[in-house]
């Protein structure tokens, strides 16, 4: 019998698991441009503290209106805007949940995500709270990705060695830190990839395949 190559499976969620739906329609109706949300939510300075536990989701998404509120007109049109974006539902990718189902069948899973205090919230709504053995919410433990503590972190919550584990992410520079640490580590653009790096896992021969748009990249709302 051929042994199996990982023994851990960490996958990353926003960009892989879930895909958050474009906000142009509520920003335009909130007087903002297309990707004014993303470009104030995303900036370096704004979400670091809030993936890192410094500040909660809600007053990470406080702080976002108020970088808006000039731009909209008013705090009021801003924290608006930021509301309606906070309620926007990501679409789950079922053929992935799938695979990592069948995946813990033989061996462990850990969902690892750079995200707010909000995750684990999000997940149960979603039905995807028991999809993994854990979870490892970097809002939760002090440090995101690429910081090599998240790794370790992700395999010794699980009992695996790190030179056992595959990690998966939709980004390049956190597939690099993982490949750093000793990690098996796939670079996720599309579901033929993640079909194709587990099928030795699971014990059959991933089909061949039409070559497959790339997933769009998605992030938390």
């Amino acid at each position: 019998m051929t042994e199996r190559p990982y023994d851990a499976v960490l996958c990353d969620i926003d960009g892989v698991i879930r895909h958050w739906p474009a906000a142009d329609a509520l920003e335009r109706a909130n007087g903002l441009h297309p990707g004014a949300l993303a470009a104030a939510a995303f900036a370096p300075g704004r979400l670091r503290p809030a993936v890192t536990g410094r500040i909660t989701d809600e007053q990470w998404r406080d702080a976002v209106a108020a970088d808006l509120a000039d731009t909209c007109g008013s705090r009021e049109r801003a924290l608006a805007a930021v509301r309606d974006w906070s309620e926007l539902v990501p679409a789950v990718d079922q053929e992935v949940v799938t695979l990592l189902r069948d995946v813990r069948e033989v061996a462990s899973v850990a969902l690892v995500s750079n995200a707010t205090t909000r995750l684990e919230q999000d997940l149960e709504r979603q039905g995807l709270a028991g999809l993994a053995d854990c979870v490892v919410n970097t809002a939760r433990i002090g440090v995101a990705k690429p910081d090599p503590q998240v790794y370790r972190i992700a395999a010794e919550r699980l009992g695996v060695a790190v030179g056992r584990c595959l990690f998966v992410d939709d980004t390049a520079v956190n597939v690099v830190a993982a490949r750093e640490g000793g990690m098996s580590a796939l670079h996720y653009r599309r579901i033929g990839d993640l079909r194709r790096a587990l099928s030795p896992l699971l014990g059959h021969e991933a089909p061949r395949e039409p070559r497959e748009p790339r997933a769009p990249r998605s992030r938390m709302p």
